[in-house]
């Protein structure tokens, strides 16, 4: 039976994410993946999580396991506002900061309308804007009509792919051009809290809190499968996300949140990032310095400061999207860096997550990436 004819007109602009793919052909453990998104299993803080499961059962009882508010649950708003310093009626938590991303996008764009973003940027965000029909573009590609521009999409810190970060004289760039061309700022911040070297600087919601939308998420800090992030944001826009999330799940994970708000509140949630933060550091030192000693002449690389993933560049006569099955064939896993740019270009990178693998197990993961690049090369 055919089936497209009942189909909307949005699911042709619907994006399969490559690194999804990869994730339902082959079992991660069997390979050596640099390819997720992926924090290690060992900075989820179980005894942690033994512990609140009873303590919110005893705390909230039943309420712990009912509907909640769609704003939600009072508890979690409140030590996120502390946190964060903002009022708590400028939080909204969310399923997932995949879904705040989604619901900016669903509340502010029209098909056609412009969302601009950064060269390359974050897969999960471009299938976001292009399942609305919005024209992605970057300022790259020369000046838009700024009158149907909604929004700029922006990953400020250790950005996804990149590892980069923006600097303070860019941010405020980005700030003064969006007071003088009137659009909103979407600043994407999963990555900010896992800095291993040099001084943080101001958030973009900091510089601009009456036009940014800034999200926050609760999976690279505490535990992904429970699915929870946060926006900070104007309250005129928090309530048109709100009344959306009504049609989209009603609550965001009631059991969850309660779980996030003790973890966050008690004082765990700093303590456990300590210990995340040193191995990610030294994560990241080892694929630096395996880089430096397995890749050949004529391949480049990000370092970044924070977060989960550096970028590579490799000599403009590989393809790195023809050479990934050659390579998963052979046992490794990356993400061709052409998924996080508008128009596809830069068939020469990649990009490399260094939280997921066992230290161990990484060094003849890269030394087996270094030899398919150099049989390329050949």
């Amino acid at each position: 039976m055919d089936y497209t004819k009942f189909f909307s007109d949005d699911v042709p602009s619907f994006m399969r994410s490559p690194v999804r793919e990869i994730f339902r052909k082959v079992d991660l453990s069997a390979i050596y993946s640099f390819a997720g998104g992926y924090p290690d299993a060992a900075t989820f803080p179980m005894d942690d999580i033994r512990r609140l499961s009873a303590a919110v059962l005893e705390k909230y009882g039943a309420k712990a396991l009912q509907y909640g508010a769609t704003q939600g649950v009072p508890e979690l708003r409140k030590v996120i506002s502390e946190r964060y310093g903002v009022p708590v009626e400028n939080v909204q938590v969310t399923t997932s900061s995949q879904q705040g991303i989604d619901v900016c996008t669903r509340i502010m764009v029209n098909p056609g309308d412009v969302v601009l973003t950064t060269s390359p940027t974050y897969l999960g965000a471009l299938q976001s804007f292009k399942s609305y029909r919005a024209d992605v573009r970057t300022l790259d590609g020369g000046e838009p009509d700024w009158s149907r521009v909604r929004f700029f999409y922006a990953i400020p810190d250790f950005q996804n792919p990149s590892g980069e970060t923006m600097t303070l004289a860019q941010r405020q760039e980005l700030v003064a051009l969006a007071r003088e061309k009137d659009f909103i700022i979407v600043e994407d911040s999963p990555y900010r809290e896992l800095r291993y070297e040099g001084e943080p600087v101001p958030s973009i919601y900091s510089l601009a809190p009456e036009r940014t939308l800034h999200q926050g998420s609760f999976s690279k800090i505490f535990a992904p499968g429970f699915r929870l992030g946060w926006i900070l944001g104007p309250q005129d826009l928090l309530e048109q996300i709100y009344i959306c999330k009504q049609a989209l799940d009603l609550c965001p994970p009631v059991f969850d949140q309660y779980m996030a708000a003790e973890f966050m509140g008690s004082g765990a949630l700093d303590a456990n990032l300590q210990k995340s933060i040193a191995l990610y550091r030294g994560k990241r030192d080892l694929m630096l310095s395996l880089l430096q000693k397995h890749m050949p002449e004529g391949v480049s690389w990000t370092h970044p400061e924070g977060g989960l993933f550096l970028f590579l560049t490799l000599p403009e006569s590989i393809d790195t999207v023809a050479l990934y099955d050659k390579a998963l064939a052979a046992g490794v896993a990356y993400v061709a860096g052409s998924f996080f740019y508008v128009d596809g270009s830069h068939r020469n990178t990649m990009r490399m997550n260094f939280s997921f693998l066992d230290k161990e197990r990484m060094e003849p993961g890269i030394r087996l990436l270094a030899d398919i690049i150099k049989g390329e090369q050949a």
